[in-house]
């Protein structure tokens, strides 16, 4: 074995440069002839003088010397080895005849080996990786990829990134570790990532951000093809993940509220648009400190929903002028009431049950003119935490008032009639509601510039969460469902909310650490992609009622490993075979529901016959 260097020109520029190929002698037909083993490509990183040692090693891997040589070799000597070994291993294809190099056998294959020289070496993770292939391809994902243009070297970053956020979350280049140490990803696809520079994944990130609308229009289209969903209802909601580190040329990173109570941190917002069965229809990213309630028509416009199609969305966002926007453009809404007047006739409410099994009331209200629908819905659960808050913020708001009491009857205590209504002020501002059902009085001396005494009485204000605790208000111009069907159809919204979180704790949302715009911008679309094939996934295991959230399904798939195993044969060759462990069993139960192969990347063997040395 030794390494060639060939002079090639580039037919369409002209350039001239070297190549440089892995080959072997052999003696085919009688005659001696150079076999290529490996292309090395032009950038061949090996100096010329270690050329010898670097095939010396290789052999001797691939010969079932793994563990015994490699100390005496330097560190990139063994690196360079150990991938190019693999490689001949991995190669789908027959290298050549007689060096015993054979693909896929169906039928007996039996070998005399030594079992005290076995080794087993290389092992990657492939349970995940090959179920997420296999969620692409339900999705033509890779065809969408060529037909846009995007080349193989591309569309394997590209692949590296979804499934890694599938499979592994992490930043990107974690990803590209990942993918050159721990995966078997470049085996299923036929890709060396092991020769891919890192920014690669960057630029693939680039790419999707380019065709961002055309690939969510088309996963869409196949989902509904896949799926037969049906598009009258539309979900909208709203979520936000923070940066590390310093993004100042980002103008998106804004700080805001941050619904994971991360404020001190610039933030990014993402908007997501699902039909019932949840899969995302459209996506968007806002500024961090985006009003929710200005995003809709943005995000809606121009969606090609059916009409008469339902949107249903919170509270933030379902403003009076966003509720007139989706009458003007013939949708139907369900959203929750902004209004904060609470009533609730319990001799007029219907008695419900949650898929929880907790029981609810639920009261509808048509308007005088008939065009819209109020749902009100009381909640036992809800009431005895909403009762408790108010109670908590109470007793809070009340000891605040004492203390301005025991301060009067201190002689440096604050009595100035102007700085304790200030403090009394602020006390309603923290009391989150409370302050408003109490009537507070200052006693003023004659002066009235000075407080000697303070009274109160606490007076609950009628239609608020002290008198109705429990109480919520839907409203929607679908006025002809009943008062249950209204309610069930709003409660898909909490699925949406799942959705969020699947997003950040299991696909690798949170948090954002690029400063440049556009890619703060592909990692969150990346994430997003990730989460359309693991709802492939999910979707197609719940019809074998196989309904694992995400994180227990890629732990269940996560144990399975390709792996080589070396054996010394009588004859003196070395038989490196490299294939699957066998599926256990809840893994098993996952591949027969899909239909897959419980062994990616089935078996590969190589014979190998040592070269005699003189």
């Amino acid at each position: 074995m030794f390494i060639r260097q060939t002079r090639t020109n580039n037919k369409a520029t002209g350039e001239s440069y070297f190549t440089h190929r892995l080959v072997r002698t052999e003696r085919i037909g009688g005659k001696v002839r150079q076999v290529t083993l490996l292309n090395l490509g032009r950038h061949f990183p090996i100096r010329q003088e270690d050329w010898p040692l670097l095939c010396r090693r290789i052999e001797e891997l691939i010969g079932g010397q793994a563990v015994m040589i490699q100390d005496t070799v330097p560190e990139a000597i063994e690196k360079a080895a150990q991938r190019y070994a693999g490689r001949l291993i991995e190669m789908p294809q027959d290298i050549a005849s007689e060096s015993g190099a054979a693909t896929d056998n169906p039928g007996h294959d039996f070998q005399e080996v030594d079992i005290g020289s076995l080794q087993l070496m290389k092992p990657r993770s492939v349970g995940v990786e090959s179920l997420g292939l296999y969620a692409l391809s339900q999705l033509g994902f890779v065809e969408k990829l060529s037909e846009l243009g995007v080349n193989g070297v591309m569309r394997a970053a590209i692949l590296g990134n979804v499934i890694g956020r599938m499979t592994k979350p992490a930043s990107e280049l974690a990803t590209w570790n990942w993918l050159q140490q721990h995966s078997a990803l470049g085996e299923l696809i036929d890709f060396d990532f092991e020769a891919m520079p890192h920014t690669r994944l960057y630029h693939a990130s680039d790419v999707l951000m380019k065709h961002r609308q055309v690939i969510e229009d088309h996963i869409f289209s196949a989902v509904q093809t896949l799926f037969g969903l049906d598009e009258t209802v539309t979900l909208y909601d709203l979520t936000n993940t923070y940066f590390e580190g310093d993004v100042e040329g980002n103008e998106k990173a804004q700080r805001g509220h941050s619904k994971e109570k991360r404020s001190d941190c610039p933030l990014v917002t993402l908007g997501l648009v699902l039909d019932g069965s949840g899969f995302v229809r459209r996506s968007k990213t806002f500024a961090g400190n985006v009003a929710e309630c200005g995003t809709l028509e943005v995000i809606l416009k121009g969606l090609n929903a059916p009409q008469g199609a339902l949107v249903i969305m919170d509270r933030g966002i379902a403003t009076e002028a966003n509720v007139g926007w989706l009458i003007e453009h013939g949708y139907r809404y369900l959203v929750v009431s902004r209004d904060r007047v609470r009533k609730f006739d319990e001799t007029q409410g219907i008695s419900i049950e949650t898929a929880g099994g907790d029981p609810l009331r639920i009261q509808k209200e048509i308007s005088e003119d008939g065009k819209e629908v109020r749902l009100y819905c009381h909640s036992l659960g809800r009431e005895k935490k909403e009762s408790a808050m108010v109670e908590r913020f109470a007793t809070g708001f009340e000891a605040g008032l004492k203390k301005i009491v025991e301060g009067l009857a201190k002689p440096r205590g604050e009595k100035r009639y102007g700085k304790l209504l200030e403090r009394i002020g602020r006390l309603k501002e923290k009391s989150r509601g409370a302050g408003q059902h109490y009537q507070v009085e200052l006693i003023a001396d004659e002066s009235g510039k000075l407080v000697t005494g303070l009274a109160w009485k606490k007076v609950p204000v009628d239609g608020t969460m002290a008198t109705h605790p429990g109480i919520y208000c839907l409203r929607s111009n679908e006025t002809t469902w009943d008062e249950e069907k209204l309610w069930r159809t709003y409660t898909m919204l909490t699925d949406l909310e799942s959705v969020f979180r699947s997003l950040k704790s299991e696909l690798g949302l949170r948090p954002v650490y690029h400063s440049k715009e556009e890619r703060a911008d592909g990692h969150l679309f990346i994430t997003v992609l990730a989460y359309q094939a693991v709802q492939v996934l999910r979707a197609k295991l719940k019809k074998a009622d196989i309904r694992d959230n995400w994180a227990s399904l890629r732990e269940t798939m996560s144990v399975q490993r390709r792996v080589t195993a070396s054996f010394q044969q009588r004859d003196g060759r070395t038989l490196n075979v490299r294939k699957c462990t066998v599926a256990e069993p809840d893994l098993m139960k996952i591949y027969r529901a899909l239909g897959v192969s419980p062994a990616p990347g089935g078996t590969k063997k190589l014979k190998w016959t040592p070269v005699s040395r003189q």
